[in-house]
């Protein structure tokens, strides 16, 4: 799976992301002598207040010793795709405003740099739209990607009403 200390892991898991993915897979993209070879990474998280919503995200990794330790700073790439696998159900209230709500994040640095995702409600289009973006204290990244779930009947069972704080 992953060529990162598992303590790093843990420790970015814990102090970062309030949803934890998991890795689906992953391919090299450039050899390294030392450390772990550069990357691109495939998770898959769960949307934690929609049930039947899961996103899946590819980013780049890098390598080699900095890479290994966990003390490089990644590049702003990332691409998401979220889809409906299950029947559609609100177990909590989600925000309903247009600035969004984050349900993923994740280091993308020792200090000041992370991976977001935030969810949108487009109520005219019965749709949840999802943006993962880079930002970064100072400097941040215009690189975003963007993914819409249209809730949809699952089988028989026709999708929850939005619950909107």
């Amino acid at each position: 799976m992953t060529a990162r200390l598992p303590i790093f892991s843990l420790l970015a898991a814990l102090t970062f992301s309030p949803v934890l993915a998991d890795e689906i897979g992953s391919v090299d993209t450039a050899f390294k002598l030392i450390g772990a070879n550069h990357k691109i990474v495939v998770e898959a998280f769960d949307d934690p207040k929609v049930k039947g919503v899961t996103c899946f995200l590819s980013m780049a990794r890098k390598g080699g010793i900095s890479g290994t330790l966990g003390l490089a700073e990644e590049t702003s790439d990332a691409s998401i795709a979220c889809r409906q696998v299950g029947p559609i159900e609100f177990v909590e209230a989600i925000d309903g405003d247009d600035e969004g709500e984050q349900v993923f994040k994740a280091r993308r640095s020792v200090l000041f740099k992370r991976l977001q995702v935030v969810r949108f409600l487009d109520r005219k289009r019965n749709s949840l739209v999802y943006l993962a973006y880079s930002d970064k204290l100072i400097d941040g990244s215009p690189k975003n990607s963007l993914s819409a779930v249209a809730m949809m009947p699952w089988g028989d069972q026709l999708p929850g009403k939005p619950l909107v704080e």
